[in-house]
């Protein structure tokens, strides 16, 4: 945390901008938070906002966004993996394009895997045909907005949450630029195979409902396929006298059936689940504690 405070503010030396940082302590179990009030009792511009228990990433940057005060808000990670100097290139790019109400980073060159990198390119390629939103190629949460884009976004107080269709969603122009991202400066990422499928999957739900549209598609063109088999095998029995295909073949239409319908009914699940979810209303994190800054 030290390190991060000391390079934002190194990236802001000199600029004349008054700024502040909001720390987000997601539930952690280690010396985080004891860290964190040390910065903050050293400092004047440092706000943490500390969660009662682990809320995920997404309850993170809707705290963070909530907890900011400024003009221009940037969200970024506290690994130093996204630099903090190209924040103030940021800012100054929205202060000379007032046409623009947000910069967004996105990596050029990612060190990911074959496999992980074909599923995350293929992954932006289906959100742009199942939804009515553009995702942009390997954008990132790392950004910089101005209020009226911060606002839009705080009033949106879904607990199902998926930020990178959120950004879009809310429509304000956005200006791309590329960055390299470092070494990560402390810690391991949670972020394994598993869990970023489980995201991708939750923001096709979030932001589309083809997957039912696919279901009812192949409800119609099984039910399509076997009538046209049902007629082939009374044709081959009446004019060639051919006997109906036996036990594998049924048990092999039954499952296949049966497949189709489970998938069909897992779909419909996972949205009812998540309406199930959103008609508790209940709040999208709980903070335990709020430590303010002293300049106020």
């Amino acid at each position: 945390m030290q390190s991060m405070h000391a390079a934002v503010v190194a990236a802001f030396a000199d600029c004349g901008y008054a700024y502040e940082m909001v720390f987000v302590d997601d539930g952690s179990r280690d010396d985080t938070f004891a860290k964190l009030k040390q910065l903050h009792a050293t400092h004047d511009n440092v706000r943490v906002v500390r969660f009662s228990r682990n809320f995920g990433k997404e309850s993170a940057i809707y705290a963070g966004l909530q907890h900011a005060k400024g003009d221009f808000v940037c969200i970024i990670d506290a690994d130093l993996q996204q630099p903090p100097a190209l924040v103030r290139d940021m800012v100054v790019f929205l202060e000379l394009n007032t046409d623009y109400d947000c910069v967004a980073a996105f990596q050029q060159v990612r060190s990911d895997g074959r496999v992980l990198k074909f599923f995350k390119n293929n992954f932006y390629r289906i959100m742009n045909r199942v939804t009515e939103i553009e995702f942009v190629q390997g954008a990132s949460d790392f950004r910089t907005m101005r209020r009226s884009m911060v606002d839009a976004i705080i009033s949106l107080g879904e607990q199902n949450r998926f930020a990178k269709g959120i950004f879009s969603w809310v429509g304000f122009a956005t200006h791309y630029v590329p960055y390299v991202a470092a070494e990560r400066h402390a810690g391991t990422t949670k972020w394994n195979k598993r869990r970023l499928f489980r995201y991708a999957f939750d923001g096709i739900i979030s932001f589309s409902t083809m997957p039912l549209r696919l279901a009812s598609f192949a409800g119609v063109l099984s039910a399509l396929g076997a009538l046209i088999y049902g007629l082939v095998v009374i044709i081959q029995r009446i004019f060639w006298g051919m006997a109906v295909p036996g036990f594998a073949t049924l048990a092999v239409l039954i499952l296949f059936l049966g497949g189709l319908q489970l998938l069909g009914l897992g779909l419909i699940g996972e949205y009812l689940a998540k309406t199930y979810t959103e008609t508790k209303a209940r709040p999208i994190y709980v903070a335990r504690e709020v430590l303010e800054p002293k300049d106020g």
